[in-house]
């Protein structure tokens, strides 16, 4: 996401290519009705209308949707950028810190007013996008306002009712975040479905069902797409980094199983993905 400024109000049902995936970008979710299981980083959120999640993005994460079941979600994606000048001058950088302190934080709301007050807001928003993009500056400013609104809105929220100690959970989910966990300390080793079960002491047929189960995806596919955010944050942080050590440092077997991986699932190489993320930067200062 290039974008500084993305927003999707009310969204129907899901793209077969969403994958467990990472972003620059701050994220605010907005369940709003049917059937979702939410993954963040190691965590797991059966969500219920109301419900809110706010993530600073580079944690992996992806929605787990029943087949053929409604999915119904708002979403705001946006770089801390646009607004940290206006938040400055009213004193309210506060206003971002849940995204810098907690990187993820699931807000339960049960659909009560102030829900349907910030649904409002982002409705209002979405047009206004529109009218942005096309230039006009009253638009721009209102859109940089209704963000701060927003934000102001989910700070409220969360103090009453933010939950970052999830709820107590079933055996199932207990295990695929101790499965999740586990990867993401262990990411640059050389893991298998066989050595993750010896280390969890966990059958192998019950390690790769439950946590597929519960999260949509297979053990490989999460411990490559813990590999793959770890590459892209070396590429960006580290520009002297060469490709052979970041690839070594994320777990990859090879630097050409690296490259052929990250243009995959990126669309770019890495070369591309870092004098792009570099120029994106530069702008931005």
């Amino acid at each position: 996401m290039d974008q500084p400024l993305i927003v999707n109000y009310r969204v129907h049902g899901i793209w077969d290519n969403v994958d467990y995936h990472s972003h620059r970008e701050y994220e605010i979710y907005l369940f709003h009705a049917g059937s979702c299981r939410y993954l963040i980083h190691n965590q797991i959120y059966d969500l219920n209308p109301g419900d809110i999640l706010l993530m600073d993005g580079l944690a992996l994460h992806k929605p787990n949707v029943p087949p053929n079941s409604e999915y119904v979600r708002s979403t705001i994606h946006f770089s801390p950028e646009l607004v940290k000048g206006l938040l400055k001058e009213l004193g309210a950088l506060y206003l971002l810190k849940v995204f810098e302190k907690l990187h993820h934080c699931f807000i339960h709301t049960k659909n009560n007013e102030e829900f349907k007050q910030l649904e409002k807001v982002i409705s209002r928003m979405e047009r206004i996008k529109l009218k942005a993009d096309s230039g006009d500056l009253n638009a721009e400013v209102e859109m940089k306002a209704l963000l701060i609104q927003v934000l102001t809105i989910i700070h409220r929220l969360g103090e009453l009712e933010s939950l970052n100690v999830p709820a107590e959970k079933g055996e199932k989910a207990k295990h695929a975040e101790n499965i999740a966990a586990y990867i993401q300390l262990n990411y640059m080793e050389r893991l298998s479905i066989d050595s993750i079960a010896d280390a969890l002491n966990i059958s192998k047929s019950y390690l790769s069902h439950v946590f597929k189960e519960m999260t949509g995806y297979t053990i490989m596919e999460s411990v490559m797409g813990t590999r793959l955010t770890q590459a892209k944050y070396l590429v960006e942080a580290e520009p002297n980094k060469s490709l052979k050590d970041i690839a070594n440092e994320s777990g990859f077997e090879s630097v050409s199983h690296f490259s052929r991986y990250f243009k995959s699932k990126v669309g770019l190489t890495a070369k591309e993905y870092r004098r792009e993320r570099l120029k994106i930067y530069s702008e931005e200062r």
